[in-house]
């Protein structure tokens, strides 16, 4: 941030492009309320389940939690999930990983399509350009892209999300008592 002052104040930057060393690979991933199937559509509703990913080399940036309403009103983007490795293979299998540990309920995210591309082989081997998306992805919507997916799962999955739609009104977050006080903000759930 100091040098990005320097630069922005007409100075130079004190250090050579050859004294920078690289330590490993880092990638992130956007996680945004939109509906891929649906043209990339945003999706709105209240957040009524948020579990969110962790380990090693796994950081996230969030701008929402348990109970927070997503609306038309601002940028869909829910948070940045972001892995570190020794190298770009490890970085991804670790988003990869932090991807399928990501729960959230009340919206649809795009956590699928994220994982989609981090397995397809263009993205692997590094061949993928800024028309990855349009000639890879986009002829497979809708639903064709979910190859991990099955029929099954999609039906069990409409129907628990039509139910938690019906619910909403109802819902009750769970008794945060029983979290040590240093987990919730207690007059946020009240």
């Amino acid at each position: 941030v100091k040098e990005q002052i320097k630069i922005a104040m007409g100075e130079k930057i004190s250090f050579e492009q050859d004294e920078i060393k690289i330590h490993g690979h880092a990638i992130e991933a956007r996680v945004y309320a939109e509906d891929v199937d649906n043209n990339f559509a945003p999706s709105t509703g209240k957040i009524i389940h948020h579990r969110l990913p962790s380990g090693p080399g796994v950081r996230v940036d969030r701008g929402i939690d348990l109970l927070s309403n997503v609306s038309v009103y601002y940028d869909p983007m829910l948070s940045k999930v972001c892995a570190w490795g020794s190298n770009r293979t490890e970085a991804i299998e670790r988003l990869k990983r932090a991807l399928g540990e990501y729960q959230i309920a009340g919206v649809i995210t795009n956590i699928h399509a994220l994982r989609w591309v981090l397995k397809h082989k263009y993205f692997l081997d590094g061949s993928f350009d800024i028309n990855f998306l349009e000639k890879e992805f986009l002829p497979l919507v809708p639903l064709k892209w979910k190859e991990e997916d099955n029929p099954e799962f999609i039906e069990v999955v409409s129907i628990l999300a039509a139910l938690l739609k019906s619910k909403e009104k109802e819902f009750k977050p769970m008794n945060l008592e029983c979290l040590p006080s240093n987990q919730w903000d207690k007059q946020k759930y009240e």
